[in-house]
């Protein structure tokens, strides 16, 4: 596996979270590991002392309140901001998704999805029939040569998706993909994910404000409280029915009480 350990500056140290440790049986089965992680802005505290794992194809999802620094973590571990202290190990080249597929108005999808991959000679010939087959697979075949401004919301995402996972990344970041989605594209995403989750077996952060969807798509649920990472549960049921088992109920109010939902609130 391709990763990589950043040590900056240590950080003072600080109370271990809930969070698990990986040992060394579990060390090579393990694509991020997060220890002693702190970021600042200008002298303000944003994440504090994170410790924390996610295995080789684990889907976790991250929830928290805004501005409890969920983006923030995000960054870090796709290695768009080094200003912190701790220790990250991850993948070098992760793959990143966001609310706005960023899809490139002048390039069309099959384009977009090659972007920054060899287009020329054998292996532009391999990353052609790749990514063909990736939107194949997010039902976009139909879409390769259309420009990005002629896609709904949710065929855009499935483009970005695509272009993530052309990479054959080792980890796939998430940040609120489906966030601007309406209800029904929403549930027809999350099948899709699910899907190729399966299929490719990329380890996955999801960072969303939707209980819902964290449980119904994720095997472990982290919390972020005030850049603290307050819970970390598994989730011990099958993904098949979740939504009609009692133990959905139980673990959604347990992660409202987390997130500071009063009784009447729900």
């Amino acid at each position: 596996m391709a990763t990589d350990t950043v040590t900056p500056t240590p950080h003072a140290t600080g109370k271990p979270t809930e969070a698990r440790h990986a040992t060394a049986e579990t060390a090579s089965c393990t694509t991020v590991k997060v220890r002693a992680l702190s970021r600042e802005f200008d002298g303000r505290g944003v994440l504090h002392d994170i410790n924390f794992d996610i295995r080789d194809g684990e889907f976790v999802a991250l929830l928290g309140r805004s501005g409890s620094g969920k983006s923030t973590l995000l960054r870090i571990l796709a290695r768009l901001d080094d200003e912190y202290t701790g220790t990250v190990q991850a993948p070098k080249r992760p793959a990143v998704a966001f609310q706005d597929s960023r899809l490139l108005p002048w390039k069309k999808v099959l384009a977009n999805v090659t972007l920054g991959l060899p287009t020329r000679g054998v292996e532009g010939t391999e990353t052609h029939a790749r990514a063909e087959e990736m939107l194949a697979e997010v039902g976009l075949t139909d879409h390769a040569k259309a420009w990005p401004k002629t896609l709904s919301g949710g065929e855009a995402q499935r483009a970005s998706l695509a272009r993530a996972l052309v990479r054959r990344p080792e980890l796939l970041l998430m940040d609120e993909p489906f966030g601007a989605l309406d209800a029904l594209t929403r549930l027809r995403m999350h099948q899709l994910l699910r899907t190729l989750r399966q299929r490719h077996r990329p380890a996955l952060l999801l960072v969303t404000h939707d209980i819902d969807e964290a449980i119904l798509l994720a095997d472990r649920v982290l919390v972020l409280t005030d850049g603290v990472l307050s819970l970390d549960l598994d989730i011990p049921f099958p993904i098949v029915g979740r939504r009609r088992r009692p133990e959905f109920t139980e673990l959604r109010d347990r992660l409202l009480e987390e997130l500071g939902v009063a009784d009447d609130d729900r």
